[in-house]
């Protein structure tokens, strides 16, 4: 989503500088088009021609380069900027940034510059929560920079704390939040589900199901990127937390109750994508049930059914989205389900279906609302997150 997108990445001095090398290299392999400004002291730890060799770009270095013909460097590269980056942030560039110094080509450059901007600090961990640096990142804030939160661990200093540079991999997201995409869901408020839920049967055993989460985990991570404001509220699963979502973690089906009805009269939109266990058992043992001669029989009880309460619940203007999986009676089911629990759309699909089922990255998802049914082709679970919500806006506008 970065292709042809012009992003100025600010590199500035300090050990981190080789972090700012490859994600040079990530951006450029994206299809966007980096323009690598570096500080004097920044051409200490790294040479500019590592830069200039990974952009395929010069490297500007110095406040009265003349290199574009006819034009002021400076006024001519913020002019074509779609997003200021500055990777590693030194104390000392945040300072300047922040009280509007332009004293060398990058601060005259980024003073000239009207696009999004953030700052991602690098710094021994004193110097970051030195309340001076915090006042200028504040201030950065207030003027609408986005400061990426560094990493903790061990620094170069040989201190541990907060003060590392994000992983490229990271910074990479944050480029693509800030402007890979089109924020159609700007000042909506979306909750989704996601992942299964454990029922304790003892201390040591549970009743589950084989939900990956990734579905769900698909659908937060797109609406966050087109601007909606998002809380996944997530079952037990091993995927990382999406940036710019607010993650609930729960583990029961009780649990994500308590945690859906608390949040679901503040949201716009709801995407019920979790498999909720639907029985829990009877009673949970203080201790482990050991293994007898005979068979074990496990009385059941009905858990919770959320999205029949949300559907129940919904405040005028709310859009509720379930998910329907099935084995059998797809369309059937899930149209009964759509009418039973007072749904505005079902994502149905069928776990039989090759390249639908549990712990692949694709699905082959049928949108159905009253009015139409609507069957996508198989898909990455990204590009099914973003059907969905194409799917949802429609329906809303």
């Amino acid at each position: 989503m970065l292709q042809g997108k012009h992003i100025l990445l600010g590199v500035t001095g300090g050990i981190a500088c080789f972090k700012a090398a490859a994600l040079a290299s990530m951006l450029k392999k994206q299809g966007a088009i980096v323009q690598v400004i570096m500080t004097r002291n920044a051409t200490k730890f790294v040479a500019p021609l590592t830069f200039e060799e990974l952009t395929g770009r010069p490297v500007l270095t110095d406040t009265f380069d003349s290199r574009i013909p006819g034009k002021v460097t400076h006024i001519a590269v913020a002019a074509e900027t779609e997003l200021v980056l500055i990777a590693p942030a030194t104390a000392n560039i945040i300072g300047k940034l922040a009280h509007g110094l332009a004293d060398d080509m990058l601060t005259t450059t980024v003073l000239a510059c009207t696009c999004p901007k953030a700052v991602a600090p690098a710094m021994n961990t004193n110097m970051y929560e030195n309340p001076v640096t915090q006042d200028n990142l504040s201030t950065l804030s207030r003027y609408g920079w986005h400061i990426a939160k560094p990493a903790s661990g061990l620094l170069a200093c040989g201190a541990e704390g907060k003060g590392r540079l994000p992983e490229p991999e990271t910074l990479l997201d944050l480029c693509d939040y800030l402007i890979g995409h089109d924020k159609d869901l700007a000042g909506k408020r979306l909750l989704v589900t996601a992942g299964p839920t454990r029922e304790a049967l003892d201390p040591v055993r549970y009743l589950s199901n084989r939900s990956t989460g990734r579905m769900g985990y698909a659908i937060a991570r797109a609406a966050a990127r087109r601007g909606a404001q998002v809380t996944l509220v997530s079952g037990p699963t091993d995927l990382q937390p999406p940036a710019f979502v607010q993650t609930v973690p729960v583990v029961s089906a009780e649990d994500m109750f308590e945690a859906v009805s608390a949040r679901a009269p503040e949201a716009d939109i709801i995407i019920k994508a979790a498999a909720v266990a639907d029985y829990r058992p009877a009673a949970v043992a203080d201790n482990k049930l050991k293994k007898g001669e005979g068979e074990l029989s496990i009385p059941l009880t009905r858990t919770q059914d959320i999205l029949s309460y949300v559907g129940r619940h919904r405040r005028p203007g709310q859009f509720i989205c379930g998910f329907s999986m099935e084995t059998e009676n797809m369309l059937e089911n899930s149209r009964k389900k759509l009418v039973n629990k007072g749904l505005d759309m079902i994502a149905a699909n069928n776990v039989k279906v090759p390249g639908a089922g549990f712990a692949v990255d694709t699905n082959v998802l049928t949108l159905i609302t009253e009015q139409e049914t609507r069957q996508l082709p198989l898909m990455s679970k990204e590009d099914c997150a973003d059907a969905l919500l194409d799917a949802i806006l429609e329906q809303l506008s």
